[in-house]
């Protein structure tokens, strides 16, 4: 007799939770909280080998018997298991990329310095922990690591760097109030201990591994379509996919110009640049965003456009150091999360020491439009109110973050800019509309420079040039977004889940007849939970799930 689903999901979900500590974490459990990741070749192994026997138990428990959701649900976990595996087996990030294993050693830092889920001294100790794991994680980065892209050195270094002023600058903030000195006494040797161990790193990677790294950081055709496949449920060809992302990209363009041209009487493209030089003075971001916010949330709870729960206000601040590389991004307390935390939506100012045009440059990117854009993408009714609804949500397999596509989560945010001028917020201010399509434009650029890297034979120059012609951005912000599409190939699905939400909507609205209020498919989407899209249209619309984009 097979294994009931429901409890074969909680031994899967239990088994990721163990061999991820830190997506755990930010998934709102907090029984591996004191451990990083184990990423030692032995680990890898075993964990390559435990999802083989995952795979086989689901085999073994039949579809057909059991409700349509279920039904729905089997299929999410076994594409799960099958892009854990190829991502372990055949992408190999973790022999490929310095930079993976300095960023999952920040998440997992960061996660016990800004969300207060637990008393600080408890907090400290799990610090402790994983401070003292990070000689270990080294070790296993310096045996893993072969051949690496240089791009990949590169950033590999930059995110290292990072965190060791992480913990030599921000943790001491972070832990400002604590006054067991036994417990200081030995987080400050632990640190010193994790601090040499990643200097020693980054030193061993910057003067032997970079003058001799020469791989290819493309994915090629094949493992690229088969990662989107797996990962989103986009079964399309490379081809495919960039005839649907050039068509948007000239229709959306054609849009931006349209509206640029309300701004004044010269050239479309002189009148954005123009509008760029509306931007908060240097030192004013965080103040300026904080009244975004604000107007965002007053709009949504007047317009009723979508349900905003109460819950925690989101604080805003300055990224930390090892978070910098990130123009803006918000962290949030899991859905799982039993106690209220705040959430924290970091925004990267210029930094005084900085050349003034390089600082003119970094605030032309985050100009007043633009802006508007990125608040409603991470807050307002992007991944904050997103997260709120998910945490609603009675379903474990469509509730934890670890089976959520990153098509359904960025595809929501990125919907939410468009779904706010559709819904009237900046009415008459042309400058926000043009905000909105031109984060749109970098969206779409990112889909075509992602095809182009991985399955074509574009180079690092060739995608700054397109992010700078095509979606009008400034050289340094379109280096940092050609660079991106090298160690994150996923970038490509901001664009498609996008897409695959609007032709979704389109079709659920034709389904109910009539013309639906945005409240009600808003609704009815949120409350599915995370999930790809193909089985959001099979939970939604019924029957099989059919075209998810085209």
């Amino acid at each position: 007799m097979a294994e009931p689903f429901q409890h074969f999901v909680d031994d899967y979900l239990a088994y990721l939770y163990e061999a991820h500590p830190t997506s755990a974490t930010l998934d709102g459990n907090h029984v591996h909280d004191d451990l990083l990741d184990d990423l030692s070749r032995t680990a890898l192994d075993s964990h390559s080998g435990a999802l083989a026997g995952f795979a086989r138990r689901l085999a073994a428990i039949p579809a057909a018997p059991l409700g349509p959701s279920e039904q729905v649900e089997h299929k999410i976990v076994k594409a799960n298991i099958e892009s854990r595996q190829f991502d372990t087996d055949r992408i190999r990030t973790w022999e490929r990329d310095p930079h993976y294993y300095g960023t999952m050693l920040a998440a997992s830092l960061a996660s016990q310095a800004i969300f207060t889920f637990a008393p600080e001294t408890d907090r400290a100790r799990r610090l402790l922990s994983k401070l003292r794991q990070v000689p270990r994680l080294v070790q296993a980065a310096r045996d893993n690591i072969k051949d690496p892209p240089a791009i990949f050195v590169k950033t590999g270094i930059d995110t290292v760097r990072g965190v060791v002023t992480f913990i030599d600058s921000d943790l001491p903030r972070a832990f400002a109030g604590l006054d067991d000195m036994h417990l200081l006494a030995d987080l400050a040797d632990a640190s010193s201990e994790a601090t040499t161990a990643l200097q020693a790193y980054a030193q061993y990677l910057e003067n032997d591994v970079r003058p001799k790294a020469k791989a290819s950081f493309r994915l090629g055709r094949e493992r690229f379509e088969k990662k989107l496949e797996l990962d989103e449920g986009l079964p399309y060809s490379s081809e495919r996919l960039l005839e649907i992302a050039e068509r948007e990209l000239g229709r959306v363009q054609e849009q931006f110009r349209t509206v640029a041209a309300k701004l004044g009487k010269g050239d479309p493209l002189e009148e954005w640049q123009k509008a760029k030089h509306s931007h908060p003075a240097p030192g004013t971001l965080i103040t300026t965003v904080r009244e975004q916010v604000q107007a965002l949330r007053v709009f949504l709870e007047r317009s009723g456009v979508v349900a905003v729960p109460n819950g925690d206000d989101v604080h805003v601040a300055a990224s930390p150091e090892f978070l910098r590389w990130s123009t803006a991004s918000i962290w949030m307390p899991g859905p799982f999360e039993s106690r209220q935390t705040k959430s924290t939506y970091y925004l990267t100012d210029v930094l005084r020491s900085w050349p003034p045009e390089r600082q003119a440059e970094h605030l032309r990117d985050l100009n007043l439009p633009t802006l508007w854009s990125i608040s409603m993408h991470e807050v307002f009714p992007g991944h904050f109110l997103h997260f709120q609804h998910l945490r609603t949500v009675e379903s474990k397999v469509r509730r934890t973050t670890m089976l959520a596509p990153t098509s359904y989560v960025e595809g929501w945010a990125h919907y939410a800019e468009q779904m706010m001028v559709e819904a009237g917020f900046g009415k008459g201010d042309v400058a926000v509309q043009l905000g909105q399509l031109a984060e749109s434009l970098v969206r779409l650029a990112r889909l075509v420079v992602g095809i182009k890297l991985h399955a074509d034979d574009w180079s690092v120059e060739q995608g700054v040039r397109f992010f700078q012609n095509e979606a009008y951005l400034e050289e340094s912000h379109a280096r940092r977004e050609a660079e991106r599409g090298t160690f994150d190939p996923g970038y490509v699905v901001y664009a498609a889940g996008k897409l695959m939400l609007l032709k979704l909507r389109q079709d659920w609205q034709d389904k109910q007849g009539g013309k639906p209020s945005l409240r009600a498919f808003h609704d009815a989407f949120l409350s599915q939970g995370a999930a790809p899209f193909w089985a959001l249209r099979a939970l939604m619309l019924g029957g099989h799930a059919d075209d998810v984009l085209e």
